[in-house]
């Protein structure tokens, strides 16, 4: 069974930074594209960043130049640093990898539970 396992939310004051960080485990052949993803609420999920197998990097506008993603492929892990925190980037996140769970199997998404960070103004 294939998880992915988020840590790191919490509350934090504005212009704070927070590291949150996701595990995939279970047995799979490979992790595809790793990303982050938010939820607001009363708001419709959003993509934050994304990073490929290579490190190829992609983030939203609103998150440009605060938020850094990174992986350790050692570890089946994806990383999100975010410095200086705004009220609104309070939401739930959301790991999501693309995993080929055997050689001869298609990759799908996979999704952690979310972890909750809030921003205090």
């Amino acid at each position: 069974q294939v998880q992915l396992v988020e840590s790191g939310g919490g509350l934090v004051q504005s212009g704070g930074p927070l590291r949150l960080s996701c595990a995939a485990s279970g047995r799979f052949f490979s992790i595809n594209t790793m990303g982050w993803y938010r939820q607001a609420p009363g708001k419709q999920r959003e993509l934050v960043a994304t990073i490929t197998s290579i490190c190829g990097t992609n983030y939203a506008d609103s998150v440009k130049g605060r938020f850094t993603i990174s992986r350790d492929n050692a570890k089946n892990t994806v990383y999100l640093l975010m410095n200086s925190l705004k009220h609104e980037d309070t939401a739930v996140y959301y790991c999501n990898a693309g995993i080929r769970p055997g050689l001869s199997m298609y990759a799908r998404d996979y999704w952690g539970q979310g972890t909750q960070v809030t921003v205090s103004s």
